[in-house]
């Protein structure tokens, strides 16, 4: 498996300039995986919907997210990326006193 990874825009190579070195290298075997294998994992892969997915790269405590799709199974179109800075939130229950 060899897929051609294309990118839109320039966004993902925006996103990519604003980034350490370290942090280039590890979404950079991210995408070295995504070219190379049938499958990866949900920890590097997830389906959002309507025919997106995000690489998703962890390095030094922070979340790094890749959005991109699949053409015809083998042209990876990247379109974005962001660090992810917070956790999603949690509901809170109220309570009343």
């Amino acid at each position: 498996m060899n897929r051609t990874i294309l990118t839109y825009g320039g966004y993902f190579e925006a996103f990519m300039e604003s980034l350490q070195e370290k942090e280039k290298e590890k979404i950079q075997y991210g995408l070295l995986l995504l070219k190379t294998q049938q499958r990866l994992s949900t920890k590097f892969v997830k389906h959002i919907k309507d025919g997106v997915y995000e690489l998703r790269t962890e390095y030094g405590g922070n979340i790094y997210r890749v959005f991109f799709i699949f053409d015809d199974g083998n042209i990876v179109v990247l379109f974005n990326g962001f660090q992810k800075k917070t956790q999603k939130p949690r509901k809170m229950k109220l309570t009343k006193h």
